[in-house]
C-alpha cells in the first residue's frame, strides 16, 4: 500500500479537527494544521525520502510530526489518531463535511445542545436551539437546513488538483509500464486543469484489456475494482476517488481523448457544429454516414471541423470554439516564457532557504531573476521583518547581485493590508524598494463594502506594485473573501499596477473566470511561486496552467519580460 503526501496531510488534518472538538491545545492544534499544509503541497513523496531525519529538516514539521509521518507511511496508520477516532463516534465526525461546520462550531453544538449525529443537529434546527448557539446565524442555518435535505451518504468529494496528481500520475506511470500498452493518458477535469477533480478517466491503447484490467486488480493504490469488462473498468482508489479506465482503439484514440476530456459544454456544442454540417461526432470518431473522417487524433478531429486546435485547459466553452473558427485562438502563455519570479520567500521570515539558496533554485528553473519578498511584521506567526531588519535584507541583496552574473534580486516585501487599507510598513521604507507584494492575511470575514474600500485604499498608495492573491482562498480550506473584483480591476488598470496569479496549489489565486477579466481589461498579471523553500520554485507551473486557463498570453504577465523592462514598469507605476 503507497502513501501519498496527501494521505499524510488528510491525517494531519483530522487530527486536528478532532483534537479541537475535543478542546485541545490551540498551539498544538495549529502546528498540525500547518504541517497538513505544509505535506500536502510539498514537491517530494515522503515515501521515497530517507525518514524521520529528512522529515524533521523539512519546515514546520519537527520530530514529533516527523515521527508519526514514519509512522504512517510504515503502517499505514498512527496511533494517535486511531485513538481520537475511537474517542469521538464517526456521527460526531460526519458533522464537519457539512457546509459551515468546522470543529469549533461541531464542539459548541456538542456541548450546547448535546448534538452528536446528523439527526440530533435537523432536531435543533426545527425547534430554533441552534440560532442560541454563538456563532450560528440565519445564513448558516439555512445552510444547514439545505445540506441535510439533500444529503447524499457517500458522495464523492473532488480533490484539489494537486492532490489527485499524487494518485493520476503514478496510476498512469504503471500503466504505462504493462507489456502491450502503447500508449495512456488521464483525461476529465484533471486534463483541463481544473482546480479540483471529482474522478480520474483513463484511457490506453492496449493489446488486450483484459490483461490490462487484471495488472489495475493488483495496483496498490486500488481499494477495490468494482467493475471489469473488456474494454472498461472502474475502481475506487483508497483515497475515495473513482477510477475509470477505459481501452481504446488507436484509430478512435484523439476522439476518445476529446470526449472524455470534456467539458460537458464544450462536447455539446462541438456534437452541435458537426450536426450542422452533417457529421456525427462520438468518442469513436467523426462520421459522414459510415465513413470516417477524423479520430486518430484531437488535432485532427479539430481540423476536420474547420477548427484551429483548441487546448485541452480552454474548453469549457466560454468562445473558444468560436475564437478556434476564426483562427483567433490566444497563443497561450508557456511555463519557458517566465523570466523570473515576482514573490518569493527566505528564512528571514516563515521560509526555509537563505538568499543563496532561493537564487541557486532560481536558476536551476532557468529563470534570470527573483523578488525577494518576505513578510511585514504585522504578522508575528511568521517572523516578519520590520524597517530595520528589511534595510538589513536590502544591503545583503545588494552584495549578492555584486557577486552574480546573469542573474538579478530584486528587493521587495509582501506587506500585510491592515484592516483599514493601510500598509503595515511606512511609506518611506517601501519606497526603497523596487516593489511592494500587498496582501490580505486577516479579517477575512469583512462585509463586501468594508472589504472593497479596504483593497482600493491600499491600491491608492504610491508603492503597492502587486495585489498578492487577491481573493485569500484557501481550497477545499477557506473560501474566498468577498469585495467587488469590478472595482479593485479597475484600480489596478487605472494607476498601473498588477494582479497575482499565485501558482501555491493550494491558492491558485486567481481563478480563470478573473484572469480572462483581467486579461479582457488589460491588466497584467504576475504569476508567482510564493515559495518558502527551494523545491517550491515549481510552484510556477501551477500558476501558468492557472494563466492559461483565464486565456492569458505571454504579454499578459509581467514577468515574462526582461529584468530591465520589469524595472521600467515598476518605476512607472
Amino acid at each position: 500500500m503507497g502513501i501519498h503526501n496527501a494521505d499524510v496531510a488528510d491525517a494531519f488534518d483530522e487530527i486536528g479537527d478532532l483534537l479541537a472538538i475535543q478542546g485541545g491545545n490551540p498551539f498544538r492544534i495549529r502546528a498540525y494544521r500547518r504541517a497538513a499544509r505544509i505535506v500536502r503541497s510539498f514537491p517530494k513523496e515522503l515515501a521515497e525520502m530517507h525518514g524521520p531525519e529528512e522529515y524533521d529538516a523539512i519546515p514546520g514539521i519537527g520530530a514529533d510530526l516527523a515521527g508519526k509521518i514514519t509512522e504512517l507511511i510504515g503502517s499505514g496508520r498512527i496511533e494517535a489518531l486511531e485513538r481520537l477516532r475511537r474517542e469521538i463516534p464517526p456521527q460526531t465526525r460526519e458533522l464537519l463535511n457539512l457546509p459551515g461546520l468546522g470543529p469549533v462550531r461541531v464542539r459548541a453544538l456538542m456541548t450546547q445542545l448535546k448534538v452528536r449525529n446528523e439527526a440530533d443537529l435537523s432536531r435543533a434546527l426545527a425547534a430554533g436551539r441552534v440560532a442560541a448557539v454563538r456563532g450560528f446565524g440565519p445564513g448558516l442555518e439555512s445552510r444547514l437546513e439545505a445540506a441535510l435535505a439533500r444529503r447524499e451518504p457517500g458522495a464523492p468529494r473532488r480533490l484539489p488538483l494537486s492532490v489527485a496528481a499524487q494518485y493520476a500520475v503514478p496510476l498512469r506511470e504503471y500503466l504505462q509500464s504493462l507489456p502491450g500498452v502503447s500508449r495512456v493518458e488521464v483525461a476529465g477535469s484533471f486534463r483541463r486543469g481544473r482546480e479540483t477533480v471529482g474522478d480520474l478517466d483513463i484511457l490506453a491503447s492496449a493489446v488486450s484489456g483484459a490483461k490490462l484490467f487484471a495488472a489495475l486488480k493488483r495496483y496498490a493504490d486500488l481499494r477495490e475494482l468494482s467493475a471489469s469488462g473488456t474494454t472498461k473498468a472502474s475502481g475506487i482508489l483508497r483515497n475515495g476517488l473513482q477510477v475509470d479506465v477505459r481501452v481504446v482503439a488507436p484509430k478512435s484514440f484523439g476522439a476518445a481523448l476529446h470526449y472524455f476530456t470534456g467539458s460537458k459544454d464544450h462536447n455539446i456544442h462541438m456534437r452541435r457544429l458537426a450536426q450542422e454540417r452533417n457529421l456525427k461526432l462520438s468518442e469513436y470518431g467523426l462520421f459522414r454516414g459510415t465513413r470516417r473522417l477524423a479520430g486518430e487524433t484531437e488535432r485532427g478531429l479539430y481540423r476536420a471541423l474547420g477548427l484551429g486546435f483548441i487546448p485541452p485547459e480552454l474548453r469549457e466553452d466560454r468562445g473558444e470554439i468560436e475564437a478556434a473558427g476564426r483562427n483567433a485562438l490566444p497563443a497561450l502563455i508557456e511555463r519557458s516564457d517566465l523570466e523570473g519570479d515576482l514573490h518569493v520567500h527566505t528564512n528571514a521570515s516563515d521560509g526555509a532557504g537563505t538568499l543563496e539558496r532561493m537564487v541557486a533554485a532560481a536558476r536551476a528553473q532557468k529563470l534570470s531573476y527573483i523578488a525577494i519578498t518576505d513578510h511585514s511584521k504585522h504578522l508575528g506567526i511568521v517572523h516578519g521583518l520590520d524597517a530595520e531588519r528589511l534595510a538589513r535584507q536590502g544591503e545583503a541583496i545588494d552584495a549578492l547581485n555584486e557577486k552574480l552574473r546573469g542573474f538579478t534580486i530584486l528587493k521587495g516585501a509582501e506587506v500585510d493590508i491592515l484592516e483599514d487599507g493601510r500598509l503595515a510598513l511606512p511609506r518611506e521604507t517601501l519606497e526603497r524598494l523596487d516593489l511592494v507584494v500587498a496582501a490580505v492575511h486577516d479579517h477575512f470575514g469583512l462585509s463586501e463594502a468594508k472589504q472593497t474600500a479596504r483593497l482600493l485604499r491600499a491600491l491608492e498608495g504610491p508603492c503597492v506594485s502587486i495585489l498578492a492573491h487577491p481573493f485569500g482562498r484557501l481550497i477545499g480550506e477557506r473560501e474566498p473573501y468577498a469585495f467587488d473584483f469590478e472595482k479593485v480591476l479597475d484600480a489596478v488598470r487605472e494607476r498601473g499596477g498588477c494582479l497575482e496569479v499565485n501558482g501555491q496549489p493550494s491558492r491558485l489565486d486567481l481563478d480563470d473566470s478573473h484572469i480572462k477579466a483581467a486579461v479582457e481589461r488589460g491588466v497584467l498579471l504576475s504569476i508567482a511561486s510564493d515559495s518558502h523553500s527551494a523545491d517550491q520554485l515549481g510552484n510556477l507551473d501551477g500558476g501558468v496552467r492557472q494563466a492559461r486557463r483565464g486565456w492569458a498570453r505571454r504579454q499578459d504577465v509581467l514577468n515574462t519580460r526582461s529584468v530591465s523592462e520589469v524595472r521600467a514598469l515598476l518605476r512607472e507605476h
